[in-house]
């Protein structure tokens, strides 16, 4: 899957975005709400491998995609099939040193267009620990909804964390 948005360029990952990659996941703040520990330079090399290699979107396997602007990496953008019928779980993560601009806003609205125009999905959801409230605003600012929060349901990074899904079916999406 590649596609382009007004200021965007969303395609799978290359060779040459290791090091905008590495130095958007060494950040720890970065990774605060993420599933994963900050890469170093000694798992770096295996962290990247699986964005190059997860380049297709199939019932087992994850997609990555690059968020390009300027020719740099600034994005990250994940899907996965949920297992039920025709939905997928995205996920997704920026550079904080591109915030407040609306890239991550643009990036996702743009590949919630292409999942439920191409791939004709039912309904795409996003599951996130609680405390990110940039995320939560990320969610509903590209019309998806909150259906749920988990109180102390998940842990991670040794701790009992809050989660929120939120959602939107095909026909809920508005192209914005």
């Amino acid at each position: 899957m590649k596609f382009t948005t007004e200021r965007l360029i969303i395609r799978p990952f290359m060779e040459k975005d290791l090091h905008a990659t590495f130095e958007m996941y060494t950040k720890p703040e970065v990774c605060r709400y993420l599933l994963h520990e900050p890469w170093t330079s000694e798992n770096r090399k295996k962290e990247f491998d699986k964005k190059l290699t997860n380049s297709i979107l199939t019932e087992t396997s994850t997609l990555n995609l690059a968020v390009v602007h300027q020719d740099e990496v600034i994005g990250d953008l994940t899907v996965w099939y949920t297992g039920m019928k025709d939905t997928v779980e995205i996920g997704y993560c920026f550079s904080d040193s591109h915030s407040g601009k609306g890239y991550a806003t643009e990036a996702v609205s743009g590949l919630l267009g292409e999942l439920f125009t191409k791939l004709n999905l039912h309904r795409v959801q996003a599951n996130l620990d609680a405390r990110n409230v940039a995320s939560q605003k990320l969610c509903e600012r590209v019309g998806m909804r909150k259906e749920a929060h988990f109180l102390r349901d998940y842990w991670n990074k040794n701790e009992w964390t809050d989660s929120m899904v939120y959602a939107i079916l095909h026909e809920e999406f508005v192209r914005q």
